[in-house]
C-alpha cells in the first residue's frame, strides 16, 4: 500500500512513463540484450566467480610513541594506539606486479614515490589512477557497458532511471512544486539515468519546465557522451549561448565539483555509484594498534603494498570514524577503510540542502557500518589485482553508509537522514512492479525476456528462479547488494518511500 503523495503520483506514472513502451523517445536508444555474456561481472557483485587477489601484509608491529586514538567522551570503546609495521617496507610482498611497459601514468606514480623518497597512501594512488587529468582511468574513455569494464543499473534497464524520476517528482511535490529547481547528478556516467528520468517525466510538464540540469563530471570524454545521450543542442540568445536538452527543453550545465553548481534554488541531488569511486584510506590493525597501508616501489621497481613508516595525517579520519563505532564493532575488524572525501562531499550536500531546501538520494553498493577490506579493481568485467597496470582498470570500494549518515547529522540540525534501505525495497515501493507490467503490454517476446532479466537484476537476490537459459548466464540480482539513503531538509517531511 502506497501513501500520499507517492500513491497518487504512481497511479498516474504507471501508464504514462515513456508512454508505456520499451526504450521509446529516442532513435539512438540502447537495445538491451536478453542476457549478459557469461564473462560479464557486474560492478556491484559481492560474490564474484573468482575473488580479487589478496593484498595482505605480513605483521610485525613496532609500537610508536605518541597520541592514542580513542572513542568520543562517553564511549566505552577500546583505546586505539598508533603503530608502525616496518617489516612491509623491507620484505618482498606476496604479490608484485610489473607491467610489460610503463605507461605515462605509471611513470607519473613512480616519480611521485621516488621524489618523496617514500610510499603514497592508497587514497592518493586511487585519485591519480582514476582522475589524473592526462591519463586517469575515467578521463579519456567510455568505461561503461558491455564493451567497457562494468555495467551499472541504468544500463540494465530503463526502469531504473524512470523510477528515480518518480522519487524526484515526489520530492518536488513535497517541496511545494517550485517553479525553478536545480537537478544535480553527481558522476552521471553516460547520462543514461538522467536521460531515462527525463523521458519518463516528459508528460509532467510543470516538473520538467522547472528544471535546471547540472552534471558534476570531471571527465571531458564523458561530458561529450552525456551531451549526446541527453540530446543536447547549443542555442544562441543574443551574445549568450546555452546548452539545452531536447528531451525536455531544460538547460544543461557541467561542473567539475558540487561547489561550482550555483546555489539559491531548491535542489534535488542524485548520486548513483558515485561515492564508491572516491579515494579511500586503508588501515591495518596489528598487535599494538593501527597503521596506514601505503603503496611503494619494490627493488625491481614494481608496485607493492607496505605499512607507513610513521604516523600519517589521515589517522585523524580513522579516529573520527572509530568514534562513530561501538566497541563490539571495532573488536571484530582487523582492517578499516575510511573515505574523507565522502565525508567532505556529504557535508557539502548537507549545507546545500540546508540553505536551499530539497534533498539527495544516494544509491551505491556498501554497508551500513565499518567497511573492512573491499577495494577492488575490475577490467573487462573481471577482477584484477589493484596494483596491476594502474589506469587500465576501475577501482572502487564499498560505501560506508553509517559514516555518511553521521557526517550529515553533524553538519546541520535542519536536515534528516533516512535509510539505508535495499535497492529492492526502494524500487519496489516506487512502483517497479507497475512499471514492468505496463511495459510488458507493448513489447515482443525478445523485449519481454530483456525486461524480465533487467527486472531481476535490479530487485532480485541471487540467481533468477525463472531462468531457462545456460547456467553460466543466469541473471544475478543486486536488489540487496545496493543500498539507498536519502538526506532531506526537514521542511519537506520524510521522503517517499522512507516514511
Amino acid at each position: 500500500m502506497f501513501r500520499s503523495p507517492a500513491a497518487a503520483l504512481l497511479r498516474r506514472l504507471a501508464p504514462l512513463l515513456s508512454g508505456g513502451t520499451v526504450g521509446s523517445g529516442s532513435s539512438t536508444r540502447r537495445t538491451l540484450p536478453p542476457h549478459i555474456a557469461p564473462s560479464v561481472l557486474f560492478r556491484f557483485s559481492s560474490t564474484p566467480t573468482s575473488s580479487p587477489p589478496p593484498s595482505s601484509i605480513g605483521a610485525r608491529d613496532e609500537e610508536v610513541e605518541g597520541d592514542e586514538l580513542q572513542g568520543a567522551a562517553g564511549n566505552v570503546g577500546p583505546k586505539l594506539s598508533i603503530s608502525v609495521d616496518r617489516s612491509g617496507l623491507y620484505s618482498p610482498p606476496e604479490h608484485s606486479h610489473e607491467p610489460s611497459s610503463d605507461s605515462e601514468l605509471i611513470k607519473h606514480l613512480k616519480s611521485i614515490i621516488k621524489f618523496r623518497s617514500g610510499p603514497i597512501s592508497v587514497a592518493e594512488y586511487m585519485e591519480e589512477v582514476l582522475t589524473n587529468p592526462q591519463s586517469g582511468y575515467y578521463m579519456n574513455r567510455d568505461v561503461f557497458g558491455e564493451s567497457g569494464d562494468f555495467i551499472t543499473s541504468p544500463e540494465v534497464s530503463q526502469m531504473f532511471g524512470e523510477l528515480i524520476g518518480v522519487w524526484a517528482m515526489c520530492l518536488w511535490e513535497q517541496m511545494g512544486q517550485p517553479e525553478k529547481l536545480n537537478l544535480i547528478e553527481l558522476g552521471p556516467g553516460r547520462g543514461t539515468l538522467l536521460a531515462d528520468l527525463l523521458r519518463g517525466s516528459a508528460k509532467f510538464v510543470n516538473f520538467t519546465k522547472a528544471l535546471n540540469i547540472n552534471l558534476v563530471e570531471c571527465s571531458p570524454t564523458l561530458q561529450k557522451v552525456q551531451y549526446n545521450t541527453l540530446s543536447c543542442e547549443d542555442e544562441h540568445d543574443g551574445d549568450e549561448k546555452r546548452t539545452v536538452s531536447k528531451l525536455c527543453g531544460a538547460p544543461v550545465y557541467w561542473h567539475a565539483s558540487l561547489e561550482q553548481v550555483p546555489s539559491g534554488l531548491p535542489t534535488i541531488i542524485v548520486a548513483h555509484e558515485f561515492f564508491d569511486a572516491l579515494p579511500i584510506h586503508q588501515f591495518q590493525k596489528g598487535s599494538h594498534g593501527w597503521c596506514e597501508k601505503m603503496v611503494d616501489l619494490a627493488e625491481d621497481s614494481s608496485f607493492r603494498f607496505v605499512l607507513s613508516p610513521q604516523p600519517t595525517a589521515s589517522l585523524i579520519f580513522l579516529s573520527k570514524r572509530c568514534q562513530w563505532a561501538s566497541s563490539e564493532e571495532l573488536e571484530k575488524v582487523k582492517q578499516i577503510e575510511v573515505c574523507p572525501k565522502a565525508m567532505e562531499i556529504t557535508e557539502q550536500i548537507t549545507d546545500r540542502i540546508t540553505s536551499d531546501g530539497g534533498g539527495a538520494l544516494i544509491i551505491d553498493y556498501g554497508k551500513n557500518g565499518i567497511v573492512s577490506d573491499s577495494l577492488q579493481a575490475i577490467r573487462k568485467h573481471k577482477f584484477v589485482h589493484i596494483l596491476d597496470n594502474p589506469g587500465s582498470a576501475d577501482l572502487s570500494a564499498y560505501v560506508d553508509f553509517a559514516a555518511i549518515k553521521h557526517s550529515a547529522a553533524e553538519v546541520s540540525d535542519d536536515i534528516s537522514v533516512h535509510g539505508p534501505m535495499s535497492q529492492s525495497q526502494l524500487l519496489g515501493s516506487l512502483g517497479i512492479n507497475f512499471r514492468v507490467e505496463a511495459l510488458m503490454q507493448n513489447c515482443d517476446e525478445k523485449q519481454a525476456e530483456s525486461l524480465r532479466t533487467g527486472y531481476w537484476r535490479l530487485v532480485g537476490d541471487g540467481e533468477a528462479p525463472f531462468w531457462e537459459g545456460p547456467d553460466d548466464q543466469t541473471p544475478i540480482g543486486m536488489g540487496t547488494r545496493y543500498l539507498a539513503m536519502a538526506i532531506v531538509n526537514k521542511k519537506q517531511g520524510s521522503p517517499v518511500p522512507f516514511e
